[in-house]
């Protein structure tokens, strides 16, 4: 009776401290949604440094901004761009970029020298990098989904697939890494290199995927039953897809939490700020911040 007991305290204590984990809101107390700049076509890419400033894109004006996380200022970091989409920071401090004006991926480094990492693949150009994660080892996985752009001469694309491509730190080669979806768009991978998801907005769904040794991409196990533009994960491994404001799912795939943003589309979201605490929204013609208990992850 007495190791029955004990056990029954055991499954209580274990029942309560997940209730209450549960409960425990990711949005920080009186946080509320603020409006950091409203003068922009359409916002994308959000990519924070490790100061914690975040690199954004205008990509109808073909330029990048920058945001201070001790300021809070806005500043124009680049123009032109490249035309540039999807952002992030590599490891040495480098932003990359999904420059689709000529359907490349680029390298700009701290002085704002532009190197050109990928140029298409088996001899043809690529649909549009998209947006794009590097995993511990400096590996760069893009989604390469087709968008016609009224800047683009061509009117159709050279590649039939929409795939997530990896770049291979190891050869230098790029290699197909996700094939069989719709239109794949939004993607993050966990910080140790095991996971990475990828939303396929086309289809309405988001995956998670093992990342192998290699690089190559196994397991496609569904999340959710809803696509995503962007997305960024917390430090609790909750996954924020982007649409109809930003939807919050836990490491189960059960939604948490909905953030209301006030626009008709949010393109993309990451966490910056010194404390990377700051959730950096980005929804049409604006950016916004709001304040979070949990942290973002590099």
């Amino acid at each position: 009776m007495k190791v029955r007991a004990t056990l029954h305290l055991l499954v209580l204590t274990l029942l309560l401290t997940s209730c209450k984990a549960q409960d425990t809101p990711i949005i920080a107390e009186g946080a509320q949604l603020t409006l950091v700049a409203a003068d922009y076509s359409f916002t994308e890419g959000p990519a924070v440094d490790k100061e914690g400033n975040v690199y954004f894109t205008d990509q109808p004006n073909d330029r990048i901004l920058k945001w201070q996380a001790d300021s809070g200022a806005v500043s124009t970091y680049m123009e032109p761009s490249g035309r540039a989409n999807g952002l992030y920071v590599d490891h040495q401090g480098n932003l990359l970029a999904c420059a689709d004006e000529q359907f490349q991926l680029w390298q700009i480094s701290p002085d704002k020298e532009v190197t050109v990492l990928v140029d298409g693949f088996g001899g043809k150009h690529l649909n549009g990098p998209n947006d794009l994660w590097v995993d511990p080892r400096g590996g760069i996985y893009f989604t390469d989904p087709y968008y016609q752009r009224p800047y683009w001469e061509r009117k159709g694309p050279e590649i039939e697939e929409q795939r997530v491509y990896y770049l291979n730190p190891d050869t230098g080669e790029v290699q197909i890494a996700a094939d069989g979806l719709v239109q794949p768009n939004g993607i993050i991978g966990s910080p140790d290199g095991s996971t990475l998801y990828v939303a396929d907005i086309g289809d309405r769904k988001t995956y998670a995927y093992g990342i192998a040794m290699d690089g190559r991409l196994k397991d496609k196990t569904l999340v959710t039953s809803m696509g995503s533009d962007g997305m960024t994960l917390d430090n609790h491994g909750n996954l924020y897809l982007t649409g109809k404001g930003v939807t919050v799912f836990n490491k189960d795939g059960v939604q948490i939490a909905h953030i209301e943003v006030p626009q008709d589309w949010t393109a993309n979201v990451t966490f910056g700020g010194k404390e990377q605490k700051t959730l950096f929204i980005t929804a049409m013609n604006s950016v916004y911040t709001l304040e979070m208990n949990v942290r973002g992850i590099r």
